[in-house]
């Protein structure tokens, strides 16, 4: 598929031969390249309903896309870092954190580069729907500020619950998605800065995750 994950795909039985059709039942996973490890649940058999009036119909399963969300998540592609450097809207700053939550001033009183490392602390869970599917992320966001000697100081670390939905489409005979953000929910998890409210936080935040991670998920999906 990519640098990150293969499929497998294997016909379950021989085929099917009918007058007017053919019917294949395959089973598809998708494993981390190079890791043949099977995910952590079996998949369960569906049936396909009747499409006479297609030439050709393709059905996939809920534990499809489950494996292929274990396999990104083995590989660490949920995993994102976002510098003064990648970010392409603006530059982003103890300045700006400054600006909203005081005890960041008091921590950093010169004004640096920031460094955010996002991560999923667990396998996104997806549920088909009729026209997309829902995608629920569990991950955190560490906030560094990066010093004049290229080191980085750790400010603070909050949890993120994002719901997502992606609807997918073939272009150029590969099936791809667009992903769109439906929901976030922050809380504080380890602060170095002292508690602060993360309310004051969620729009910024916001807006690094619409401008940054998105685009950048989509370039993925």
């Amino acid at each position: 598929i990519d640098e990150l994950v293969e499929v497998d795909y294997s016909l379950t039985s021989l085929p099917a031969v009918f007058p007017s059709f053919l019917d294949l039942d395959l089973k598809g996973i998708v494993y981390p390249t190079g890791n043949y490890s099977g995910p952590p649940y079996v998949a369960a058999p569906f049936t396909v309903p009747d499409q006479s009036n297609s030439m050709l119909s393709l059905a996939f399963s809920e534990a499809f896309f489950q494996t292929s969300s274990f396999a990104y998540y083995t590989a660490g592609a949920f995993n994102i870092t976002i510098a003064e450097e990648t970010c392409s809207y603006f530059n982003i700053s103890t300045e700006i954190f400054s600006s909203i939550i005081p005890e960041v001033a008091e921590y950093s009183v010169t004004p640096n580069p920031v460094l955010l490392k996002l991560m999923a602390t667990e396998m996104p869970l997806i549920s088909l729907e009729q026209d997309s599917f829902t995608v629920l992320l569990q991950g955190s966001m560490e906030v560094f500020a990066v010093l004049p000697d290229s080191s980085t100081q750790s400010l603070f670390t909050m949890n993120i619950a994002a719901n997502t939905s992606i609807a997918p489409n073939i272009f150029d005979q590969k099936l791809m998605g667009s992903l769109c953000l439906n929901r976030l929910q922050f809380s504080l998890a380890h602060s170095n800065v002292g508690f602060f409210e993360i309310s004051l936080l969620e729009n910024i935040l916001s807006y690094i995750l619409q401008t940054e991670v998105i685009p950048s998920a989509n370039g993925k999906v």
